[in-house]
């Protein structure tokens, strides 16, 4: 049975050509997204905010603020964690306003919000990550500040991480 389902899928579409041509420009226009599926345990981490989008969540369609944390170390590395901000009740926006708030981030208004997310970009925070079942949260705890004049940040993320772990 396998030999002829093999033979059926190797001999499949040959007595046609198929143009892809047509789809040649949104192909090369596309972006790949980096996938990481291996979660990080539970636990503190010293992240960067590597991008950082309003966008509508796909189950509810609610607005939320989506965040991809980049781990700098000094376990797991590279490492990818998740944040989304669904903006969907009173709660939802004191929990953003306080995380906004701990990225360096005081807005006027919430419809600033657009105008002012590059604001937010490598940013360097300190996370906790607890997964309850099958949900994953992750709470911003604090702001980890470059001392531009310290000029050193190796050392400073080498010295954070102690105190972390």
């Amino acid at each position: 049975m396998a030999d002829y389902m093999d033979e059926e899928f190797e001999n499949e579409g040959q007595g046609e050509l198929i143009d892809l041509s047509q789809w040649d420009e949104e192909y090369v226009n596309a972006p790949v997204e980096e996938r990481d599926f291996d979660s990080v345990p539970d636990g503190k981490y010293q992240v960067i905010v590597d991008k950082v989008a309003l966008t509508k969540s796909q189950t509810s369609g609610n607005p939320m603020l989506k965040w991809k944390l980049k781990v700098l170390g000094p376990k797991h590395e590279g490492a990818i964690i998740w944040r989304n901000n669904i903006i969907a009740s009173k709660n939802n926006v004191q929990w953003l306003k306080n995380d906004l708030h701990v990225c360096g981030l005081d807005l006027e208004k919430l419809s600033d919000l657009r105008s002012n997310l590059e604001k937010l970009l490598n940013v360097m925070l300190e996370v906790t990550k607890r997964t309850k079942g099958d949900n994953e949260n992750v709470y911003f705890n604090r702001r980890i500040i470059n001392d531009a004049a310290g000029g050193d940040i190796d050392k400073q993320l080498q010295e954070e991480a102690a105190r972390v772990f």
